[in-house]
């Protein structure tokens, strides 16, 4: 069961939830580790349709860590102002709770390396992006987190601007 957010007024909409998912190129992976302990790994990744995600060498602790989780959560931070004279922080951030899985199928492994290729490199060419994708296709592994729940949350002066805008 996912918890309800305890601040509900800092809550992000939707909208805003994806533009920072968007907008962001790192984020952080949590799974299970070696012996049960948490397993929290800074990634690049790409956000679409509901999924993130991640590539990496087919071998590795986030990888085995991916393979022994039937869940995971993944967070993004987009804002990170520490105010020393207000003894805070306004932040921004985002976490997504899912499922996580090695992609295994052809098209949908494809579609993720070109998404990220596109996230990080948008200005290349698709030939491009399919010539490397097959040079590399071995490999590379292809983590998705087929996201259940996904919430964001910003400092209240955030939402005062907000307010004030409207």
């Amino acid at each position: 069961m996912i918890r309800e957010m305890r601040r509900i007024k800092q809550l992000l909409c939707e909208e805003d939830i994806i533009k920072v998912m968007e907008r962001n190129t790192a984020g952080v992976l949590a799974v299970i580790g070696d012996d049960d302990y948490p397993y929290a790994v800074p990634v690049s990744y790409v956000y679409v349709e509901g999924k993130v995600y991640i590539h990496s060498a087919n071998q590795g602790h986030m990888v085995d860590g991916v393979k022994r989780s039937r869940k995971a959560s993944f967070c993004v931070i987009d804002e990170d102002n520490v105010v020393p004279s207000e003894y805070t922080t306004y932040y921004r951030s985002v976490i997504a709770f899912g499922k996580p899985r090695i992609v295994e199928e052809e098209n949908e492994k494809r579609f993720a390396l070109k998404e990220i290729g596109k996230k990080y490199h948008p200005a290349d060419l698709a030939e491009n992006f399919d010539r490397l994708i097959d040079k590399e296709y071995g490999a590379v592994c292809v983590i998705a987190l087929d996201v259940d729940h996904i919430t964001g949350k910003e400092a209240s002066k955030f939402q005062e601007t907000k307010e004030r805008a409207k």
